[in-house]
């Protein structure tokens, strides 16, 4: 198919941009011709910081939060409590409940909830990992279900209670509050409404 640009190069730039999410040809032929604009060593800048961060960052074998290293900074924290679990959807979650400033526990990021309806199962998340986690540590006290208040996010957190429920020991399940509005994204609550949540959060009923 003939391009619709007159150089191959910005067809290529235009099509690499329009891969990324949210962003479709108008807005990566703009990106594009904004960078023609710029000095080459700007150009040179962004591509090695996509590089370096697709090769540098990993996920911590632990709770798969990001990292650089094996294991993340929050994990490896001494001074965090390791009694407290918080099972988040992303990492994006994870970000938006330390700006709370108010958990100082561990976490655990699941990759996303359960949904039937685009094809995600318990498999494909970090469900297991989860329930092995808890049944390999015995200094885990607390689970808090984190994940955003809607029908997937709560489908999710039944089934969590499930797999808990077979442990050996007892463990105890909370919720957040319901302060993040029933519907809505951890991501996009606001920091005031997120850390009353989190303060008040609420024991787990099936």
């Amino acid at each position: 198919m003939e391009s619709e640009y007159s150089s191959a190069a910005l067809e290529n730039a235009v099509a690499a941009f329009s891969r990324l999410p949210g962003i479709g040809r108008k807005t990566g032929l703009r990106l594009a011709l904004h960078l023609l604009r710029r000095p080459v060593e700007d150009a040179e800048s962004i591509g090695q910081a996509i590089i370096d961060l697709r090769r540098n960052i990993r996920y911590c074998r632990v709770c798969h939060n990001i990292s650089e290293d094996e294991v993340c900074p929050v994990c490896s924290s001494p001074g965090r409590s390791s009694a407290t679990v918080c099972v988040v959807e992303t990492v994006r979650d994870v970000m938006s409940i330390e700006a709370t400033g108010q958990y100082n526990g561990l976490y655990h990021v699941l990759g996303g909830v359960i949904s039937p309806i685009d094809g995600v199962g318990p498999d494909q998340l970090e469900l297991s990992s989860l329930a092995e986690r808890v049944a390999e540590d015995n200094g885990i006290e607390e689970v808090i279900l984190a994940t955003s208040p809607t029908i997937e996010g709560d489908t999710t957190n039944y089934y969590i209670s499930r797999l808990l429920s077979r442990l050996p020991r007892k463990i105890r399940l909370t919720q957040l509050a319901r302060g993040v509005a029933v519907g809505n994204d951890i991501e996009y609550t606001d920091e005031a409404t997120l850390a009353r949540s989190i303060l008040y959060r609420t024991p787990f009923e099936i």
